[in-house]
């Protein structure tokens, strides 16, 4: 997908045509929800010990809410990033070094 945003965003520029990735960690959704229920369940454990492990190697010790991608999406999509193409944000509480 990297390599992909910056061909996209080379061939894509001369059109005046901006392309970044936003690459998320771990994000609280409902689907996640649904995943740590069945995992505790099926470990014999509580859903909050399930999380608790997920996040204990994130620098930060959360995941996160599905606001905090939006928030770099409305980022990316605004005046301010009009200068910002072929690029990979990862919105991960500092899981993934770069």
């Amino acid at each position: 997908m990297i390599s992909l945003t910056k061909t996209a965003a080379q061939q894509l520029g001369q059109h005046n045509i901006n392309v970044n990735a936003v690459c998320p960690g771990i994000v609280r959704t409902t689907l996640y929800g649904e995943m740590v229920r069945v995992m505790a369940q099926t470990e014999g454990v509580s859903a909050a010990e399930i999380e608790r492990r997920h996040v204990e190697g994130v620098p930060l010790q959360r995941a996160n809410e599905p606001e905090d991608i939006a928030a770099m999406v409305v980022f990316l999509a605004s005046a301010g990033a009009r200068n910002i193409t072929g690029q990979s944000f990862n919105v991960d509480g500092g899981l993934i070094p770069d």
